[in-house]
């Protein structure tokens, strides 16, 4: 994705697992007993104008089985891992994280896609950042997908954590930002403390999808291609806005899911001074004062003279516009469907500003 609509990252360092996984097929086996099995699959489909895939994969502290992955090509094991020694990605250099990225592309051919795993306590929205700020990483790979672990029996704890001066916990943020959620270690907790994990999960990122397991084991396919950042989510996305709803907190100061559909047709420029104004300027407000912090943004827009649909992505104050293969069918009434996750979110003064913004100044 281009960062062309995005604003610059700031002076500041995240935490990372220390290593990139590179995957030279699809084929899995465990290493022992106690490895995470991931199951094989058949068929994986072409790849992004030949870019290489990355996934991001985060969880709160021990959500998941923290043991190494070893590949099978052709008959023999095949196992790569870049170690970053300092555990940081910085955001404002090219460091030793951005250049184990770039000196993975000097070896295409020899795996399929890149599993970047990060520590408990990382925002993956920031690390998901770095591949729109990067031009040269860019051009080689592309951001496929956020995969967040939570652990089901500690989960509802991490979610209620207090963290200083009101901050959003580390565990919401990355349901928040994620495409899927894996709630993992399900064989050790009830039926009705599952449900209740479930839905607050739910109620902070109502676009999600679940997936529940035991010890870390899921098919492959429900991981990778997902592509959910991209142009081919098109006609997915279409049919996946629709079914999103607004929730309603579930938690004390908890993040949530609020949607809207407005009709018509807007110009892009005004679509970016809406963005831009709730992003970046962070001055637009709920009924009682506090100001909405939008951590993620995705969306359908219809913008003028345009056949095709336009996917809207935001992650914090970075956001980008793509036109998707689908084209609007002709006569048909053309909408624009948004959902925004975060904290203090007003659904109506959202749609309100939406409609002034985009609308109102078309004429």
């Amino acid at each position: 994705m281009k960062a062309t609509q995005g604003l610059p990252l700031p002076n500041a360092t995240f935490r990372f697992s220390g290593s990139i996984r590179v995957m030279a097929d699809a084929s899995f086996i465990e290493e022992d007993e106690d490895c995470p099995q991931l199951i094989p699959i058949e068929d994986i489909s072409p790849k992004q104008d030949a870019k290489i895939p990355v996934t991001i994969i985060t969880g709160y502290l021990g959500s998941a089985v923290e043991k190494s992955l070893a590949v099978s090509q052709g008959g023999e094991l095949y196992e790569e891992w870049l170690e970053l020694r300092n555990g940081c990605l910085c955001c404002s250099v090219k460091d030793n994280g951005l250049k184990a990225i770039e000196n993975l592309m000097q070896k295409k051919g020899k795996f399929d896609y890149i599993l970047l795993e990060t520590t408990g306590l990382a925002d993956p929205g920031v690390v998901a950042s770095m591949f729109w700020v990067d031009a040269e990483l860019g051009s080689d790979i592309y951001l496929d997908g956020i995969v967040s672990v939570v652990d089901a029996k500690y989960g509802l704890q991490h979610l209620t954590e207090e963290k200083a001066d009101g901050l959003i916990n580390e565990a919401a943020r990355q349901i928040a930002v994620a495409d899927l959620i894996i709630i993992n270690k399900t064989d050790l907790v009830p039926q009705d403390k599952l449900d209740s994990l479930k839905t607050a999960v739910r109620s902070i990122n109502g676009f999600v999808k679940l997936l529940e397991t035991q010890k870390s084991r899921v098919d492959l396919s429900n991981v990778l291609d997902l592509h959910s950042f991209d142009k081919l989510s098109g006609k997915s996305l279409q049919e996946t806005l629709r079914h999103v709803e607004t929730t309603h907190p579930h938690l004390d100061k908890s993040i949530v899911t609020v949607t809207f559909e407005v009709p018509g047709s807007i110009i892009e420029e005004h679509l970016n001074m809406f963005i831009q104004t709730l992003l970046w300027e962070k001055n637009v407000k709920d009924r009682t004062g506090n100001v909405m912090e939008v951590i993620r943004l995705k969306g359908l827009v219809s913008l003028k003279s345009k056949m095709q649909q336009v996917i809207v992505q935001g992650v914090h104050e970075l956001y980008d516009l793509e036109e998707t293969l689908v084209n609007w069918e002709k006569d048909a009434e053309r909408t624009n469907r948004l959902v925004f996750i975060g904290r203090h979110l007003d659904k109506d003064i959202l749609k309100q500003l939406f409609t002034s913004t985009t609308l109102e100044s078309t004429s």
